[in-house]
């Protein structure tokens, strides 16, 4: 098996069958630095720009999502590659990313399935992009590889006002205070201390006055 092979396999075990020639492309494209990593609940991927120190576009993303899952995320990122390469000294997910993320969408709405098509094309269509809409079609292809029946609680499942722990965590009662881009203010019960958390953080509710 030639290296190609190997990695277009790796590349099957991931993705929709659809976009396996694209992915692979478009990393062998940027000459990127692709890396698929274990489950880390703060993050589903990221990215990384070009430095003196390390003169590559690095590209990482969770390998324990749902092939949909893997895509979006994957889109996400090569998002913010592009970016990169058009502007500088932009916010992180402005205006200038959420264009480029809309284009790679709406140019892949056909490798997702029936059931969320419209939807990633509704999300598409137009900047600033709908988070409401964005968290909707993540709720429908965000299940993990093997996930059909369990449902994972995230800090974004609960109102606001809501006691938890989080997952990896669990020493720290928390209670999240106001939602901020893609993350969370949080307060700690019984310091006081804030904390930015991760609306994608796998938590445990705890009930109001609870250990």
């Amino acid at each position: 098996m030639t290296t190609e092979e190997r990695y277009r396999a790796i590349l099957s075990n991931h993705l929709p069958a659809e976009a396996v020639d694209w992915v692979y492309g478009y990393v062998m494209q940027h000459k990127m630095h692709f890396h698929i990593k274990q489950r880390r609940s703060s993050k589903l991927g990221d990215y990384r720009w070009p430095q003196p120190r390390h003169p590559y576009h690095e590209i990482s993303v969770n390998g324990d999502l749902s092939p949909m899952m893997f895509f979006w995320v994957f889109l996400h990122e090569a998002a913010h590659l592009e970016t990169h390469l058009l502007h500088s000294h932009v916010l992180p997910h402005g205006h200038e990313w959420q264009a480029q993320y809309a284009r790679l969408l709406s140019e892949h709405v056909a490798v997702f399935p029936a059931e969320v098509r419209d939807k990633v094309a509704r999300y598409a269509s137009r900047v600033p992009l709908n988070r409401v809409l964005g968290r909707d079609i993540e709720a429908i292809i965000g299940r993990r590889q093997g996930e059909a029946e369990q449902q994972v609680l995230r800090l974004d499942d609960l109102p606001a006002g809501s006691c938890f722990r989080l997952a990896e965590r669990p020493s720290l009662l928390l209670k999240s205070l106001q939602r901020r881009r893609s993350r969370w203010l949080c307060e700690d019960a019984g310091s006081g201390r804030k904390y930015s958390v991760s609306a994608r953080a796998e938590v445990v509710k705890v009930a109001v006055g609870g250990e």
